[in-house]
C-alpha cells in the first residue's frame, strides 16, 4: 500500500505547478548554489538548468519532480520578500553613478587561503560563504556619449552576446548590487574627460584625476566585479582596462621602455609608484607590469583589490587574445573592446592574466580549495580543505618533472637527453609519415582539426588529488589508479590489428604509445591512460613500478563543463549551432570569422584558455631563477605535471581509437598528425569526400564526426598532393606539414 501510496505522490508532484524562472533563480542564488551544482545533483546539463531559469525550457519527468522538491524546500528556508525592491537611484552628475555599493554581509573572519600566484601577496584571498544577496536591482540608466559608428552598428550584436552570456553564465552577478555595472571596464580619455565603458553599453563617468583615486573609485562606487562561481570561492576582483588614452591622463607610459620591458613591470622611482605608495595602497610582488594589482588590506573579510589590464604593455597577448598577423585590439573602440572581455568575463571567468594563466585560475575558481566550517565546539569558522580539489603541495616524483626541476641536481650530466624510463614523456602527437603510391594518386590532402582537443580529453578524466605513493616489485596494473607507470610495451604488436572484425593496417597508423608514433623500444614510464589502452587493445602489460594516486577524483569537469559552454554558446552567436548537418556545418564555419570578428576573438580565446590551462600545469622556469633552483611557480598546489601528462596521454590515445576505427570503416589513414589536426589523402577538397559515412547517411560509428562540440571535428584546410610532396623534397622528409595546412592562416596551432 506505501509504494501505491508513493506513486500517487509522484502524480500529484509532476502536476503541480513550478515557481516563475526569476523566483527559481532566486531560491538557488538564496542559497549559494551555482547552476554546475543544481545540475549535478539532478543529473542534467547546466545549460538545462539555465533553460529552465531563464524561462526557454521547462523541465520534464523525472528530472521535474526532484526539481520542484528542490524549489519547495528552498522556498521555505527563503521566503519572498513582500513588495517590490526598491530601485538603486542614479544621481550621477555628468554619468557617473556615485550610488556607493551595498556593505558585504558580516562573516566571520577565516585564515585567508594562499594566493594562486606565490608572487600575489594580496590579503583576504578567501572568506566565508556571504548569505545570498538580495534581488537584483534595475541596472543604472545608460548614458549616451559619442561613439564611433562602428560601435552603434554593433549594439545589437553586443545585446546579443551579453544576452546568451547571461543566459548561461553560472555567476549570480545579475543579483548582485556589488557587481550591478558587470566585471570590468574599459578606462579611456576624450576631451579631458574620462569614461569607463561597461558590458552591456553602460558608460560610467570617472571623477578621479589620479591613479590611487581611480582604484578608490573603482571600489567604493563603480560597483565592478563578478560573484563566485563556487559557493566555496571567492569574488573575482574588478578589472580596469587602461587605453592609451587614460594612461596619459593617468601619467602612466604609453608603451614600456626596453629596461621596463625586461624587467616587466615600472621601475619603483616612477612618479605612478610613488603616488600609490602615498596613498597607503599596495601593490603585489610583481610591481606595476601590464597586469597590475594594487589593494588596501582587507576591511575584515571583505578583499579590496583592483586589477590594472594595459592592453599598450602586451597585457593582452596577440596570440592568444587578437589576430597575431592582423591585430584588432589595438585599434577597438573602448566599448568594443569592453563587449569583447566582458563577455569572456560572463561565459568564462573574470581575465587575471595571460589566457594561459586564467584557464588555470578558473580551475580553482571552480574547485576551491579550502572552505569556511563552523566549529561546533568553539562556534568559530575554521577553514577547511574539499575532498574535491587540489588543496597541497606534495612531494614530487623524479621522473614527471622536467628537466630543470631541483630535485634532479646531481642526478645527471648537465646537457643529459633523459629516455623513455627516466622521464614521463606524454604529448601530443607530431608524426608524418610519406605517402604511398596509391596515396599519391589522390589529388589532395584535408586536415580535420579537433575542436577544444585538450579540454575535451579532460571530460571525465580520473586524476590524482592528493600525493604520490610509490609501488615497487611489479605492482598489477589498475586502470582506476591515476599515476605513472614504468612497463616495457614494446612487445606491443599493432601491424595487423583487427577492428570490428577487419584487419588494419597499422604500419600506416601512429604508435599510440609515443608522441612521435615510433614503437616503444623497452620500458618507459607512461600516465594511466596509455596503459589501460594497451589493456584495451587486448594486450598483457606488466609494471615494473608505479607512482600512483589513491586520493582522486574527476577534478577537470566543471572546468570542462564551463569551458565547453562558453564555446558553444560564442559559436551559436557566429551562426554555427550544434543541430546543424554537416555540409550546413561546415558552410556556417567558413563564414563565421566574418559574422563577427569580436566574437571570433572571443572563440579564439576560450581555446586558448582550454589549451593555455592545461600546459599551465606543468609550467616551466622561463629563465626567472637559474637552473635546477625552484621557480616560483612550483608553490602552486595546481603546479601538476601528472595531471598534464594524464590529459595528454587521453587526447593522443583517444585520436589513436577513432584513427583504427576510421582506418576499419573506410580503409583511410591519416599521413601526419600534429597536435590535434590530422592530414588525410582524399579525392576531393572537403571532410565531406574523405570522412566516412554509413548508407543511411550518418558518420560511421567511433569515428571522426563533423560538428562543433568538443572532441568533434572541423575543416582546418586543403592542399594538394603536389604541394606536399614539393614541401618533403625541399625538407629531406623530416618535416610535418600538418600544422602548416590551413584555409585561415590566421588560426593558431593546435586546439
Amino acid at each position: 500500500m506505501s509504494e501505491l501510496f508513493e506513486r500517487i505522490d509522484a502524480l500529484v508532484a509532476s502536476r503541480s505547478p513550478l515557481p516563475p524562472p526569476a523566483e527559481r533563480k532566486r531560491l538557488r542564488t538564496a542559497h549559494g548554489l551555482t547552476l554546475d551544482e543544481v545540475a549535478e545533483a539532478l543529473a542534467v546539463r547546466r545549460a538545462t538548468v539555465s533553460g529552465w531559469e531563464s524561462g526557454r525550457t521547462e523541465p520534464r519527468p523525472p528530472e521535474r519532480d526532484a526539481y520542484a522538491r528542490l524549489l519547495r524546500q528552498l522556498a521555505e528556508l527563503y521566503p519572498a520578500e513582500a513588495g517590490p525592491v526598491a530601485p538603486v537611484q542614479d544621481t550621477a552628475a555628468r554619468t557617473t553613478t556615485t550610488s556607493a555599493p551595498a556593505p558585504a554581509p558580516e562573516a566571520p573572519p577565516v585564515p585567508p587561503d594562499p594566493a594562486p600566484e606565490p608572487a600575489d601577496t594580496t590579503a583576504g584571498h578567501n572568506a566565508p560563504p556571504s548569505p545570498a544577496a538580495p534581488a537584483a536591482a534595475p541596472r543604472p540608466a545608460r548614458t549616451t556619449s559619442p561613439s564611433p559608428t562602428s560601435w552603434r552598428s554593433g549594439t545589437a550584436k553586443a545585446t546579443k552576446a551579453v544576452k546568451a552570456a547571461k543566459a548561461t553564465a553560472s555567476t549570480a552577478a545579475e543579483a548582485d548590487p556589488r557587481f550591478a555595472n558587470g566585471p570590468l571596464a574599459v578606462v579611456d580619455c576624450e576631451d579631458g574627460h574620462v569614461s569607463a565603458y561597461c558590458v552591456g553599453g553602460l558608460v560610467l563617468g570617472v571623477p578621479a584625476k589620479s591613479l590611487p583615486a581611480l582604484v578608490d573609485w573603482t571600489l567604493a562606487e563603480a560597483r565592478l566585479g563578478q560573484a563566485r562561481l563556487h559557493r566555496n570561492g571567492r569574488d573575482a576582483d574588478p578589472v580596469l582596462v587602461l587605453t592609451p588614452a587614460a594612461l596619459e591622463r593617468y601619467g602612466l607610459p604609453v608603451a614600456l621602455s626596453d629596461d621596463e620591458r625586461r624587467a616587466g613591470r615600472l621601475a619603483d622611482s616612477h612618479k605612478v609608484v610613488k603616488q600609490i605608495k602615498r596613498a597607503e595602497l599596495q601593490l603585489t610582488q610583481r610591481g606595476f607590469g601590464p597586469w597590475a594589482r594594487i589593494f588596501r588590506d582587507p576591511d575584515g573579510a571583505k578583499r579590496r583589490c583592483v586589477q590594472l589590464c594595459v592592453p599598450s604593455w602586451n597585457a593582452l597577448d596577440a596570440r592568444e587574445w587578437d589576430d597575431k598577423d592582423d591585430p584588432k585590439i589595438p585599434a577597438m573602440h573602448p566599448a568594443d573592446l569592453a563587449r569583447y572581455l566582458g563577455t569572456y568575463a560572463q561565459l568564462v571567468t573574470t581575465p587575471r592574466g595571460t589566457a594561459s594563466t586564467t584557464g588555470l585560475e578558473l580551475m580553482t575558481a571552480l574547485r576551491p580549495p579550502t572552505r569556511a566550517e563552523k566549529d561546533e565546539a568553539t562556534g568559530r569558522f575554521e577553514r577547511a580543505f574539499n575532498a574535491d580539489a587540489l588543496t597541497a603541495v606534495y612531494d614530487v616524483v623524479e621522473c614527471e618533472v622536467p628537466d630543470e626541476h631541483p630535485i634532479l641536481r646531481g642526478k645527471f650530466a648537465r646537457h643529459h637527453l633523459r629516455t623513455q624510463d627516466q622521464m614521463l614523456t606524454e604529448e601530443p602527437y607530431d608524426w608524418c609519415r610519406e605517402l604511398t603510391d596509391d596515396e599519391c594518386m589522390k589529388p589532395y590532402l584535408v586536415v580535420i582539426d579537433v575542436n577544444l582537443a585538450f579540454a575535451a580529453a579532460a571530460n571525465g578524466l580520473t586524476v590524482g588529488l592528493g600525493g604520490p605513493t610509490h609501488l615497487t616489485n611489479r605492482p598489477a596494473f589498475d586502470p582506476k589508479l591515476p599515476g605513472s607507470w614504468l612497463v616495457d610495451l614494446s612487445h606491443v604488436d599493432l601491424s595487423r590489428a583487427r577492428v570490428n572484425g577487419r584487419t588494419v593496417d597499422a604500419d600506416r597508423l601512429p604508435s599510440p604509445f609515443t608522441p612521435r608514433g615510433d614503437r616503444p623500444t623497452g620500458p618507459a614510464w607512461y600516465a594511466t591512460p596509455t596503459v589501460a589502452y594497451a589493456v584495451e587493445l587486448g594486450f598483457e602489460v606488466a609494471p615494473i613500478e608505479a607512482y600512483v594516486r589513491p586520493q582522486s577524483g574527476r577534478y577537470l569537469d566543471p572546468w570542462y563543463n564551463r569551458l565547453r559552454d562558453a564555446y558553444v554558446t560564442v559559436m551559436a552567436d557566429l551562426g554555427v549551432t550544434t543541430s546543424m548537418a554537416d555540409a550546413e556545418f561546415l558552410d556556417a564555419m567558413a563564414r563565421a570569422k566574418h559574422v563577427d570578428p569580436t566574437m571570433a576573438l572571443l572563440a579564439k580565446a576560450i581555446k586558448a584558455t582550454a589549451k593555455g590551462g592545461i600546459g599551465k600545469l606543468r609550467q616551466r622556469n622561463r629563465g626567472q631563477v637559474p637552473y635546477y633552483e625552484p621557480w616560483p611557480a612550483l608553490k602552486r598546489e595546481t603546479w601538476r605535471p601528472d595531471i598534464r601528462a594524464a590529459v595528454l596521454a587521453n587526447v593522443r590515445v583517444g585520436m589513436h581509437r577513432k584513427l583504427m576505427k576510421t582506418a576499419a570503416a573506410a580503409d583511410l589513414y591519416p599521413v601526419a598528425i600534429g597536435t590535434d589536426a590530422i592530414v588525410y589523402p582524399s579525392a576531393g577538397p572537403s571532410p565531406l569526400d574523405v570522412l566516412p559515412y554509413t548508407p543511411e547517411g550518418k558518420p560511421a560509428p567511433g569515428t571522426f564526426r563533423l560538428g562543433v562540440s568538443p572532441g568533434m571535428v572541423k575543416h582546418q584546410g586543403t592542399q594538394t598532393v603536389l604541394w606536399a610532396e614539393a614541401q618533403f623534397e625541399e625538407n629531406g622528409g623530416a618535416f610535418n606539414i600538418a600544422n602548416l595546412i590551413k584555409n585561415d592562416p590566421t588560426a593558431g596551432e593546435g586546439e
